[in-house]
């Protein structure tokens, strides 16, 4: 899916979300990266087979 060199890491991959954007809603929160993987802004995923990563933002500094 990915026309970029060097290539975007796979939906599968561990740093997917390295991939590049190809469509931005940030109005609804969300944005469809190259490697089919949607982002939402609570960096909760959804992958291109169905499945859901829960959001995982790393925690604030006091």
């Amino acid at each position: 899916m990915c026309c970029h060199y060097p290539p975007c890491p796979s939906a599968d991959s561990p740093d997917r979300e390295a991939s590049h954007v190809i469509a931005a809603h940030p109005d609804q929160g969300w944005s469809l990266l190259c490697n089919g993987v949607v982002l939402f802004d609570d960096t909760g995923l959804l992958l291109p087979d169905g499945k859901v990563v829960a959001p995982h933002r790393s925690p604030v500094a006091a």
